[in-house]
């Protein structure tokens, strides 16, 4: 179905953030339109089936301790989880860290892990318990240094840092300088101390997809590129559509092409490569670090996560490296990080995401403006932090800056950062 010639607000993008938006504004009984020129929502979030194998556009999970969380319906997207930890090798041989809260039987290995000894695990215990329970505003009001420094004073110490935390933060910061604010950085680690990581047993495009399926029938319009935007209208190839409200909650690049002026970018990227095991190497679903001088940042038998990756049993391997690699590249990495022959491991696809995320060095811009004035809006995770519940905080922020506009209020649903 064409867009009308009229809405009351029309958003430009059908990721998160667009869909956070679209939905609560729904909720306030408004009516709105979703364009966008994908042939599925859910943004950057996307899944496609290959041999029977879910493969989503590079290594990405669902983090339960993300507060904007409680907008889904958890339950339905069947999420399969990880361990909270990892695999690290040192000298060729493989050690567990792994949260003893939630997996008792791994506090032996965890202390004999080579992170310094007793002092400096006890100093990684203490960040992880400030990070985790003290209160969000204290923690955005310390002092903003480097996640780097931020750890080094922490007193971690260089063998963890070095073996653990920097190949670990670099698959979520997709930067191993680790010069990534320290208040994002706490932030990031709460949420692995306060939530589990996942996958939905359709894959991470059926996050998005959830949110789609609560707007009206024929208010979503896929395969739609819009050319132009200001707060009175939406231009694409097929026409315009006047509206009162115009959100622009596409991916920083094409949010910066449509609105001249406006500073967002995604300057972080990351190359997954996609392999099949006959079976998977591992007795738990953990994460397996790169090691220092390598090219891998890490690599996981996602199916030993969530099993419905896999159409048939094998196990499923997905491996990143920041920069873009050849799977040739790296395929000896990835035997070794499993302790697996090369010739075990079935190339099935790989994949380099440009513009994966944002930036979020100090000074840390958390909340910038969504209102632009006019009528015009802007969301999506550079106006919040780059992860998911940035995206979502955002699509939040936005919805209420809307009705503030239009005149009206939004449902709350455990508001929260």
């Amino acid at each position: 179905m064409s867009l009308p010639s009229r809405a009351e607000v029309v958003v430009v993008g059908a990721g998160l953030a667009g869909l956070s938006v679209a939905t609560r504004l729904v909720a306030a009984g408004r009516d709105v339109h979703v364009v966008d020129a994908a042939a599925a929502p859910g943004g950057r979030l996307s899944t496609t089936r290959i041999d029977g194998f879910l493969v989503d556009r590079g290594f990405q999970v669902l983090n339960t301790g993300y507060p904007r969380v409680a907008d889904l319906d958890l339950p339905a997207l069947d999420l399969g989880f990880f361990w909270t930890g990892a695999v690290l090798r040192v000298d060729g041989r493989a050690h567990r860290v792994v949260d003893p809260r939630r997996h008792p039987t791994t506090v032996v290995d965890t202390l004999r892990a080579p992170l310094g000894g007793p002092l400096r695990e006890a100093a990684l215990g203490a960040f992880s318990a400030r990070a985790g329970y003290l209160p969000v505003p204290r923690l955005l009001s310390a002092p903003e240094r480097s996640a780097e420094e931020s750890l080094r004073r922490a007193g971690v110490g260089e063998q963890a840092l070095e073996a653990f935390l920097r190949p670990f933060l670099a698959g979520v910061l997709l930067e191993d300088a680790l010069e990534t604010s320290s208040r994002y950085l706490d932030l990031v680690w709460r949420s692995f101390v306060r939530g589990r990581v996942g996958l939905p047993a359709a894959g991470m495009q059926s996050i998005g997809s959830q949110l789609a399926v609560r707007l009206p029938a024929g208010q979503l319009h896929l395969g739609v590129r819009v050319t132009a935007v200001d707060g009175g209208s939406v231009r694409t190839e097929a026409g315009t559509t006047d509206a009162d409200a115009v959100v622009v909650a596409t991916d920083p690049g094409t949010a910066a092409a449509l609105v001249p002026g406006l500073d967002a970018a995604a300057p972080r990227q990351v190359t997954t490569h996609l392999h099949v095991l006959p079976a998977s190497p591992w007795p738990s679903p953990l994460i397996v670090l790169g090691q220092p001088g390598g090219q891998l940042v890490n690599t996981v038998v996602v199916s030993d996560a969530q099993p419905a990756y896999s159409p048939d049993g094998r196990a499923l391997v997905a491996s990143s490296t920041l920069a873009p690699t050849r799977e040739a590249d790296v395929r000896s990495e990835i035997a070794r990080a499993h302790d697996v022959a090369e010739a075990d491991l079935e190339h099935l696809t790989s994949v380099t995401v440009t513009g994966a995320q944002p930036a979020a060095t100090p000074p840390l811009q958390h909340r910038r403006p969504v209102d632009l004035g006019g009528g015009l809006f802007v969301c999506g995770d550079h106006r919040d932090t780059p992860s998911i519940q940035g995206a979502m905080a955002s699509g939040a922020r936005t919805a209420r800056a809307v009705l503030r506009r239009l005149g009206g209020s939004a449902p709350v649903a455990g508001e929260g950062r």
